[in-house]
């Protein structure tokens, strides 16, 4: 009898286990059971472990259904895990809470790159997932590049720089990578984060993740969306005194000229604490809000930055390391701020004084490429009745000569001007070494008699002339090019485009900062980045300084922006335009063996005389007879 009713006791057990409803898993737990990295995609490949990166467990689970958290920001340095993060929330939705997903990235080419690289491994090894969109190679399987289908719910990715792909679905879920590269406004109709948050407006349970390093002081982002949050920090214990802090930049410290020697110093104790407790110290971390309760504890924001980067990843030496060589220029430091602090760069938008360049003139001839300068890009402004063009010359360093000026008069709605830019890629420029050389790159603005511009555009060589159009707040120099293929009567074009996107911005604060550098004094070389002139009149250097970095009101919000305080700044948008044209040949990353070829290129060969034939006098072949 006992043994009956142990056994009617285990079975009315096993009855109510089966009704019970299934504890929730967080995203947390599904990416440790289920997430595996591929080997093409992963430093480490194999199953995915949270307590690798344990600060991403609180980031992870916050995107949990049980979690009362709405929106979560994640503004970081570089290599700490952010991105695989977002891929197993995904992972996490298409297996255990279907729904429609809209994941935005920068550009429509980099959300096909990202669909190739990121979301296909993800798919095809983590088992758990396999099955649950179709193959790609079957018919009407709902699976392309930019839209994937599963069992109740759907995957579209899209570009920030797409109105039509930010409009193409309403999403119960938003993923956002790389927010600060955004545009500011995408096709004229608006911001396009404000453009993919309003697609979840009819869903109640939504969730909303939004990753990136941050840009610019003012302008970033995620740094907007982070000051909103409730500002959480991840603080962990000094190994020695038990003291909780979070990592700061100032307490890395290393020997005089030897970042290998990098350790962190406890603010607490002040002792130094070697990097081999890194995995002891992130194990016991934990989270702390700055601002808890903010936005009714619907904003969750992290903030992290390299220094955590898990044992064998990005380490203390390399970082200092890095340091060290961001002292080079303000572009390197403005770079370490960003992708390894993960903090803002407030930058420096005050003009150089016009009289200062005007006095600094060269007496270098116009039209001649100066020895120490061996490649010619140009920059082309476009105006209602003209074209001006600026032809400027590049060496070692970054240092730069503008060669010439050219101003092509005509109507930019017909051809006759652009006639002459066709002249100006056949023509060679005489180099003081002795040989002839003609332009690399030509970079032609596109924001004013646009289709003509393109028209002309698709009759030049692409690996010699660029069409760029002007972008404001990006935090890049140069973007992935877009494909243009329909001319102004909707008719497609027998030959594609492609437009390259500018951060003008960016490219402002960068030439200020070379031409504030200062001239040579007492037979000192000259800087790298230094920017000479020969002897143009004052309106050019007017036209050049004619911008300040200045705050303004913004829809409530307060921004950085560039305002002319001159008339005209062609001289600015050309100078802008041209260095694009070194960014998309790659010169920033020449290394000496490659100017080394370039030199070799335009430096004449000399011809050795024949060889003497026995009984021959210089004489009798015409030379003097002299030594």
């Amino acid at each position: 009898m006992m043994a009956e009713a142990e056994k009617v006791e285990g079975l009315r057990l096993r009855f109510w286990d089966i009704l019970r409803p299934e504890r929730p898993m967080s995203v947390s737990d599904w990416s440790d059971k289920y997430r595996f990295l591929s080997q093409r995609a992963a430093s480490e490949p194999g199953r995915w472990r949270t307590s690798r990166t344990p600060y991403l467990r609180e980031f992870m689970d916050c995107l949990s259904p049980n979690s009362g958290i709405e929106e979560v920001v994640f503004i970081k340095g570089a290599q700490v895990g952010g991105t695989e993060g977002g891929l197993n929330f995904l992972g996490y939705i298409i297996d255990r809470i279907p729904g429609p997903v809209m994941m935005v990235l920068p550009t429509v080419d980099l959300a096909k790159r990202t669909s190739k690289q990121r979301i296909a491994p993800l798919l095809e090894e983590s088992p758990q997932l396999k099955g649950k969109v179709k193959d790609v190679r079957s018919r009407d399987s709902g699976n392309t590049l930019l839209m994937k289908d599963f069992e109740g719910g759907v995957l579209v990715l899209t570009g920030a720089n797409s109105a039509v792909g930010l409009r193409s679905l309403p999403a119960k879920y938003l993923i956002m990578d790389e927010i600060d590269a955004y545009p500011s406004d995408v096709d004229g109709e608006g911001d396009p984060l404000a453009l993919a948050e309003a697609r979840q407006r009819t869903f109640a349970r939504k969730k909303r993740l939004k990753i990136s390093t941050p840009t610019f002081e003012g302008r970033s982002a995620i740094q907007k969306s982070w000051e909103n949050s409730d500002k959480r920090r991840f603080h962990v214990p000094c190994p020695f005194c038990d003291h909780f802090q979070h990592l700061r930049w100032a307490q890395l410290r290393w020997e005089k000229g030897q970042p290998e020697t990098a350790q962190y110093v406890c603010e607490a104790c002040e002792t130094a604490i070697p990097e081999r407790f890194k995995t002891e110290i992130l194990a016991r971390g934990r989270w702390i809000a700055e601002a808890p309760g903010a936005s009714r504890g619907k904003i969750a924001g992290f903030h992290l930055n390299s220094l955590y980067s898990p044992l064998g990843w990005y380490s203390w030496a390399e970082a200092a390391e890095d340091w060290i060589d961001s002292q080079e220029s303000p572009e390197k430091l403005r770079a370490f701020f960003n992708t390894v602090l993960g903090e803002t760069w407030k930058e420096k938008g005050d003009a150089p004084e016009w009289e200062r360049l005007y006095e600094r003139r060269e007496s270098y001839r116009m039209g001649t490429v100066p020895a120490a300068a061996l490649i010619l890009v140009a920059g082309v402004d476009v105006q209602k009745d003209r074209l001006e063009c600026e032809v400027v010359g590049y060496g070692r360093d970054l240092q730069s000569w503008s060669i010439e000026k050219h101003i092509f008069v005509g109507d930019t709605s017909t051809e006759e001007p652009f006639l002459e830019l066709d002249k100006l890629l056949e023509k060679k420029w005489p180099h003081e070494l002795g040989l002839d050389i003609p332009l690399r790159m030509m970079a032609v603005d596109s924001g004013f008699n646009t289709q003509s511009v393109y028209s002309w555009g698709r009759k030049q060589p692409p690996n010699r002339v660029m069409i760029v159009k002007g972008i404001d707040t990006t935090a890049s120099a140069l973007l992935h090019p877009s494909e243009v293929d329909v001319m102004v009567n909707g008719k497609k074009a027998r030959r594609g485009l492609k437009l390259w996107p500018i951060g003008v911005g960016l490219l402002k604060s960068e030439l200020y900062g070379w031409l504030k550098l200062p001239s040579p004094v007492d037979g000192a070389g000259y800087p790298a980045r230094y920017c000479h002139f020969p002897e143009y009149n004052s309106d050019h250097f007017k036209q050049l300084c004619a911008e300040q970095l200045v705050v303004r009101i913004i829809r409530g919000v307060r921004r950085y922006v560039w305002a002319k305080v001159q008339d005209r700044n062609e001289a600015l948008d050309l100078r802008i335009y041209a260095r694009a044209a070194t960014i998309r040949l790659g010169i920033d990353r020449f290394s000496d063996r490659e100017w080394d070829s370039l030199l070799k290129e335009l430096t004449p060969v000399e011809t050795p005389p024949p060889p003497r034939v026995r009984g021959e006098t210089r004489r009798s072949r015409g030379e003097d007879d002299f030594w």
